[in-house]
């Protein structure tokens, strides 16, 4: 009877352990948990070097282009952006030269206008393409500016007497600043004397 009891749990041991296989304890060695948190350890440091890599690379760039962030821009934004450029270019108004005016073949010619110390200096030309002489009293030459003010001016070198001869006499009129008042353009008018029978009149000459 005790060997037949024996023989019982011999079996029932065997049938235990043939049904334990395939599973496995947890393994809680410290070894094998150090090596687990290494490796994801080195997986974090990975992560964060990629990171600091593209920083540094996004401070030089924004270095080299001078503290700026570059900003990329198409070839139909940079053809709009030169179109409007160019087009304000064209639509500033320029001032050529000579400016002139004539009547009965006595011309006024404007060369140039500069500034000299406190004045406006126009560098000008008179010339007599007509068939008779032709008095000037430039005590008569009218100037004034946008608003319709009257501007004192003072001239040098230019004839009293204008020959017939198509010959150009240069001279200038000087404009204190002080009397333009911020004026932005002037126009002039000059007629003979004592005839008065000529209008030589120039309107927008812009001195600003």
């Amino acid at each position: 009877m005790f060997g037949a009891g024996l023989s019982s749990a011999s079996w029932g041991f065997k049938l235990g352990r043939e049904a334990l296989k395939g599973i496995t304890q947890p393994d809680t060695r410290p070894t094998n948990n150090l090596a687990g948190t290494q490796g994801n350890s080195n997986r974090r440091e990975e992560l964060v070097l990629l990171k600091e890599e593209k920083i540094v690379l996004n401070v030089k760039n924004t270095i080299i282009n001078g503290g700026v962030v570059e900003k990329k821009t198409t070839v139909g934004e940079s053809h709009q952006k030169q179109g409007k450029v160019e087009s304000g270019q064209i639509n500033q108004p320029q001032q050529t030269f000579p400016i002139i005016s004539s009547d009965a073949g006595v011309v006024l010619e404007i060369n140039d206008i500069r500034r000299w110390g406190n004045s406006i200096v126009l560098d000008v030309n008179l010339k007599n393409k007509g068939d008779r002489a032709v008095r000037f009293l430039y005590s008569f030459l009218n100037i004034k500016d946008e608003q319709g003010r009257v501007i004192s001016a003072s001239t040098e070198d230019l004839p009293g007497e204008l020959p017939p001869n198509a010959r150009r006499y240069y001279g200038i009129i000087t404009i204190p600043v002080a009397l333009l008042d911020n004026a932005k353009e002037i126009s002039l008018e000059l007629t003979d004397y004592p005839d008065q029978k000529l209008d030589l009149k120039i309107s927008k000459i812009k001195i600003d």
